[in-house]
């Protein structure tokens, strides 16, 4: 069915006769070093197509329906301007580095720089002014929704290079940061494709590809997108049974972001994805980790990179407490070898689900990236992480992976941490920790350093628990998270047995 789609598409293209170049390919683009790099487009069928770049040249033919491709060879990262040509077509100043794809809801959405004090990064207009960076460039895909794979883009592509002017056009506020990041540690071209809406599901940036790969998602698979009359509210829902009922609407069917906002793209080289979504889904439950799966394998099926990555946030503490989808995520993340999670516990906005410091947020995927695929084999990238606990009498001790030590830190310096303790008879009790370390101000008197003796394991009692029978974190309100491991990363909500 998608052949058929993009075949009219392209045909459509090629009845002009001149040589035409796909979406992506315009002045100022980032090329991904390291793979093959595909360059496609359409002709006159039958027509031969001269592509050329940086020394090396490739030739194809317009097949039946007017496309043609060619891939380029794997190349070292470059900051020369240099042309790529495609019969009488050229692309100019185009360098070689690394293209991340960025994606999500409104978390990721929210710019760096805007007008609304409410829906912005807390520095970004500070830091906005400060940055002339001509070798991170971006695209901004204007949301759209289409019930059939793409061809081209819906709009020219324009690739623009980070400057004070550029910046305040609304460009996500943590893909700018990610960027930041990468170039500062790499000094090579970061290239970034925007490709985000608020308020989206999940489910509309899967391309079909992917729910074919995971079984228990076959009926996403086979559910087919429609527009205007053909729409039906209980189709979605028995797709979707926790759906939002207000997001009962054709835009958010599967796969219907995906065809008409990434599927333009597909398969232009890049090292991954970072990933920040799951507000929408919060009630899916544990399927939402198959969609997660599905996400992954649909993308890096049509970006024709088995390991393609995939760095998502965790969502953060907010005034729903999104406990239990902020779990799944912890686990799809540890089963995935090519997917990462940023835990944000201790960035969350119990009066706002839109917390604004997003530069930690970028730290926190960017870590992955070094560690995972840029040589930083000596960083720690994880976050600490439960992995056992026992009881010893009336307390419970409670051990965690990722992490040498660890640390409690709360501005009253109270050494409160949002954990409890629960008894035979099931009550959950607030819990406090038993081996904080302590030290003394010049004048004498003792005060709470926050931290934790014992290197990876926390000791907790609770006031009316006398033998423990479970543990758990960020349960409760606030939902906020305060403990971390030796890098400073915070520790994600969880709950055993």
């Amino acid at each position: 069915m998608r052949s058929v789609f993009l075949a009219a598409a392209a045909l459509v293209v090629a009845s002009s006769g001149a040589v035409e170049l796909a979406s992506p390919f315009a002045d100022g683009m980032v090329l991904q070093r390291g793979m093959k790099m595909p360059v496609w487009g359409w002709a006159k069928p039958g027509e031969e197509v001269d592509v050329s770049f940086a020394g090396a040249v490739r030739k194809a033919k317009a097949g039946a329906d007017g496309r043609w491709r060619v891939d380029l060879p794997p190349m070292e990262a470059s900051k020369e301007r240099r042309e790529l040509k495609a019969g009488d077509r050229v692309v100019r100043d185009v360098v070689v580095g690394e293209v991340w794809y960025c994606s999500g809801q409104s978390n990721m959405a929210l710019p760096l720089v805007g007008d609304n004090p409410r829906g912005r990064d807390r520095n970004g207009s500070l830091v906005a002014q400060m940055t002339h960076r001509p070798f991170i460039r971006f695209v901004h895909t204007k949301a759209g929704v289409k019930t059939t794979p793409q061809a081209r883009a819906a709009q020219p592509v324009e690739w623009k290079a980070f400057s004070p002017e550029t910046l305040r056009s609304g460009f996500s506020a943590v893909a700018a940061y990610y960027a930041l990041e990468l170039y500062a540690a790499l000094d090579v071209p970061i290239g970034l494709v925007g490709v985000y809406r608020g308020g989206s599901r999940i489910e509309p940036w899967v391309p079909n590809e992917g729910f074919r790969a995971v079984p228990e998602l076959k009926a996403f698979a086979e559910y087919v997108p429609v527009e205007g009359k053909a729409f039906s509210k209980d189709a979605l829902l028995a797709l979707c049974p926790n759906i939002i009922k207000s997001h009962l609407t054709t835009i958010f069917q599967p796969s219907v972001h995906w065809n008409a906002m990434v599927e333009p793209w597909a398969p232009y080289a890049a090292r991954g994805m970072i990933w920040y979504q799951g507000e929408a889904n919060a009630a899916d439950g544990e399927i939402y980790a198959a969609k997660m799966r599905a996400l992954r394998l649909g993308w890096a099926e049509r970006f024709e990179n088995p390991s393609f990555r995939l760095y998502f946030v965790q969502l953060a503490p907010n005034g729903s407490g999104p406990v239990a989808l902020q779990e799944i995520q912890q686990r799809f993340a540890d089963k995935e070898p090519n997917a990462a999670i940023a835990v944000i516990s201790d960035l969350g906005n119990n009066s706002d689900i839109h917390p604004n410091e997003k530069e930690f947020v970028a730290k926190r995927l960017a870590v992955h990236a070094l560690k995972r695929d840029y040589g930083f084999k000596n960083a720690k990238d994880e976050s600490p992480a439960f992995e056992s606990w026992r009881a010893d009498g009336s307390k419970a001790v409670v051990r965690f992976r990722n992490a040498e030590k660890l640390y409690v830190y709360n501005k009253d310096f109270s050494g409160w941490a949002n954990f409890e303790l629960a008894g035979a008879d099931g009550a959950w009790k607030a819990a406090k920790i038993v081996n904080l370390k302590k030290r003394k101000w010049s004048n004498g008197k003792e005060f709470v350093s926050g931290e934790i003796e014992d290197g990876p394991e926390i000791v907790l009692e609770a006031a009316g628990v006398a033998e423990p029978k479970g543990v758990r974190y960020m349960h409760s309100r606030p939902w906020t998270g305060t403990v971390y491991n030796e890098v400073d990363l915070p520790l994600g909500p969880f709950h055993a047995p």
